[in-house]
């Protein structure tokens, strides 16, 4: 088949099938291990972060174990195996969401919102972009947003937006929350720990540039939004038209008394993936029985959500096998021990500014922020205090360079689960995002310059 022609005869673009383009970094991943020679960094527990940390100044070559065509394909289940925690937080969210639109309260809602927003549509768009935002600024939100595309696509689709407004004020705000929080701990804690600085330090100064740049997000959003919206469709669900109930402010109560023990837990009891899917497992459970759908009922729509978030899964699990590939191959370290070596002899702040750029290109094969965190910070650490960098800056140089590069890497299997939810093609997605994700770099980079000027501890 062949790709669509545009108005100037010139063919778009056209990128594969998710799976298709995850499964040939998988197999590039194995033909870098041919040619990258192996090395690898000493480890250590770490008990302030929980985590197994490098150990800077160990690196040391090792024998070559390059990844063979079969062992690349075994990778795959082994990534889903390996994203494990992240694949039931997927099945069990989705699940709690299908039995919260079993219950019909989910759609009244937005029927409810829509037409109170009458004559006021685009006020919708800074309203959930804020709302995911915080998602992110709070939790690193991610996976957790692949469920609640479908009423998303719903609810702009009834004001007359396109898919891709969807993603951007869903995913889109919400991965900018997460690249500039102040508190974000899958993130910003995390490396603060590795780095032994005080957590929420340099916060007021991330709180600035965090407003500056959901600003400049949700404007780009919503001028996109008004170029391309069309009429309104409607769909025929009668659910729209009938008002909110008594029970159905039960049912929504208890959403926002999961998302509120959700960020309690993380903040303040260094919960994972495991104790936030028991969460969302018993949200799911309490609002299907409230929701008058009784076990039998409550048990069928959780089928219907993990069947609906199967595919999401696969690509969570498709895209780890790609980390899984290069950590077998033995090429991780060294590639992270490439990308800041050239640093030393750049001036500290050209310096700052490149490990940032290194941050985003190590995040395409390490689509983990707290994974890298923990694999380049304790390395960049001890060459910052060389250069006479402030640790916080070094900090944000991996904040930018790993958490904007969320908004386009196709490594991330959470944004191309999210793009498939919503039907847009990632090529349509980059068309849109990439040249803010530039815009975003370049502002992260001012941001460096003018703390490495105040001296931002």
């Amino acid at each position: 088949m062949h790709a669509p022609v545009g108005t100037t005869g010139k063919r778009r673009l056209r990128f594969p099938h998710p799976l298709t383009l995850l499964t040939g970094f998988i197999l590039f991943a194995a033909a870098l291990s041919y040619v990258i020679p192996a090395g690898r960094y000493e480890r250590r527990d770490d008990p302030v972060t929980g985590r197994s940390v490098v150990v800077p100044g160990t690196y040391a070559e090792v024998d070559a174990s390059p990844v063979g065509l079969f062992d690349a394909v075994v990778a795959i289940p082994r990534g889903m195996l390996d994203a494990g925690d992240v694949v039931f937080l997927v099945f069990l969210i989705g699940g709690a969401f299908a039995v919260f639109d079993a219950t019909g309260a989910l759609r009244r809602g937005i029927g409810w919102l829509i037409r109170r927003l009458d004559g006021r549509e685009s006020l919708t768009i800074p309203i959930v972009a804020l709302a995911f935002a915080t998602g992110g600024v709070l939790e690193n939100m991610q996976e957790e947003i692949i469920a609640l595309i479908p009423p998303l696509i719903l609810l702009t689709r009834r004001l007359g937006y396109t898919p891709l407004t969807a993603v951007s004020i869903s995913a889109g705000a919400a991965f900018v929350g997460s690249a500039f929080s102040p508190i974000n701990p899958f993130q910003v804690q995390i490396a603060q720990k590795v780095s032994e600085v005080p957590l929420t330090s340099g916060s007021l100064f991330r709180v600035v540039w965090l407003a500056l740049a959901l600003t400049l997000w949700i404007w780009w959003t919503m001028r996109y939004a008004k170029r391309t919206r069309t009429v309104p469709a409607a769909d025929g669900d009668e659910r729209l038209a009938e008002e909110p109930t008594r029970r159905d402010a039960v049912i929504f109560g208890i959403v926002g008394l999961t998302f509120a023990v959700l960020v309690f837990g993380l903040l303040r009891l260094d919960w994972d993936f495991d104790q936030m899917s028991a969460l969302f497992f018993i949200m799911g459970v309490a609002i299907g029985l409230v929701g008058l759908l009784g076990v039998t009922g409550t048990a069928e729509a959780y089928a219907d959500g993990f069947r609906s978030m199967a595919y999401a899964a696969l690509l969570i699990g498709f895209a780890r096998a790609i980390y899984v590939v290069m950590l077998d191959g033995g090429i991780v370290d060294t590639i992270v021990r490439a990308m800041f070596i050239p640093l030393e002899g750049l001036p500290v702040a050209l310096s700052a500014i490149g490990m940032s750029v290194a941050q985003a290109i190590i995040h395409v094969p390490v689509p983990s922020v707290s994974g890298q965190a923990v694999l380049t910070l304790p390395v960049l650490v001890p060459l910052s205090d060389l250069l006479g960098l402030a640790r916080q800056v070094t900090i944000l140089a991996y904040q930018y360079g790993a958490g904007l590069c969320d908004l386009i890497t196709p490594t991330n299997g959470a944004l191309m689960a999210i793009l498939a939810a919503s039907g847009v093609r990632f090529e349509e997605w980059i068309a849109f995002a990439a040249p803010r994700y530039l815009a975003l770099m370049a502002m992260g980079a001012a941001s460096i310059m003018i703390a490495i000027a105040i001296g931002l501890t």
